[in-house]
């Protein structure tokens, strides 16, 4: 069993067990009724890339590769704009459209003007002991600028270890099912992004670490939930210790990067190994 997989089991058992329950919530389904959550605070998870602890869950198929393209819009290629985001593969802002055709001044566009990634890159390379290498999308004028959802994932801290690069990911609130949880988009997206500047920098991969204020579940997706703890008590290990899901054999999925400049990455340049995840795919509906 995954890291990963422990850590989804744990959290979702947590949640349903301990959550509390929203009052007046913001967000609202496709529907119009209020998108009510179960939610827990102070969730702390971490990873040894170094050890082949890559982030990504096998309980469900992830879209891994949409979620390291959403990356490059907002970290190598930066933007807002909803446009080029689809050109580069990502397809899921189009809720969040402020009435422009862009997110707002936010994520990319927030990296773009205070040329964050650009700076990290130098600090890594100029001051590799330094503490002070933090990359915020909070920018309160930019949040005041204009509307847009307020960025979830919103700040990394790194530090070099000897040979080695870690991140600390630190998220506002999230959504566990569709996002946050544990080996989802935002873990295997930013473990990637941490992939990727070490080797720019120099360095290998090490410790990713992922802190979320508040994980929740949202009521459409309680079943969805059950459904993965149910997939879980189906896992079977034969007499070699090799872990089953009904006849198919369940491995450790690793990353793989072939790309030592940032700037130039793309998707090809990266392979994930032994991914086989259960199926079939769940079906969660967003709270806007």
């Amino acid at each position: 069993m995954n890291k990963a997989d422990r850590y989804m089991v744990e959290a979702i058992l947590n949640i349903l067990n301990n959550g509390y329950k929203d009052i007046n919530p913001r967000p609202h389904y496709a529907d119009g009724t209020p998108a009510h959550t179960l939610s827990v605070n102070h969730v702390f998870r971490t990873y040894d890339l170094s050890k082949g602890e890559f982030p990504i869950c096998n309980l469900r198929p992830m879209a891994w590769k949409t979620g390291i393209k959403e990356i490059f819009t907002i970290y190598q290629k930066p933007t807002n704009e909803i446009a080029k985001m689809e050109e580069m593969g990502v397809n899921w802002w189009g809720d969040w459209d402020i009435g422009d055709g862009t997110i707002g001044q936010r994520y990319g566009a927030t990296v773009s003007r205070y040329d964050l990634i650009n700076n990290l890159i130098k600090d890594i390379k100029n001051d590799p002991y330094g503490r002070r290498k933090v990359v915020s999308l909070w920018q309160e004028t930019d949040l005041r600028e204009t509307a847009g959802l307020a960025p979830c994932a919103f700040l990394t801290i790194w530090n070099v270890r000897g040979n080695y690069l870690d991140m600390m990911l630190v998220q506002r609130s999230g959504d566990m099912l569709t996002a946050s949880g544990p080996g989802g988009i935002n873990e295997i997206q930013y473990a990637a992004l941490l992939m990727m500047i070490a080797r720019h920098t120099g360095y290998e991969p090490g410790v990713f670490s992922h802190v979320v204020a508040n994980e929740q579940i949202y009521d459409r997706h309680i079943d969805a939930a059950h459904e993965l703890l149910a997939r879980y008590e189906q896992l079977s290990y034969d007499e070699d210790k090799t872990l089953f899901f009904g006849d198919e054999p369940i491995k450790q999925p690793m990353l793989y990067l072939k790309s030592d400049d940032f700037y130039s990455t793309t998707i090809d340049d990266f392979v994930m190994e032994n991914y086989s995840p259960m199926k079939p795919q769940l079906k969660l509906e967003l709270g806007i």
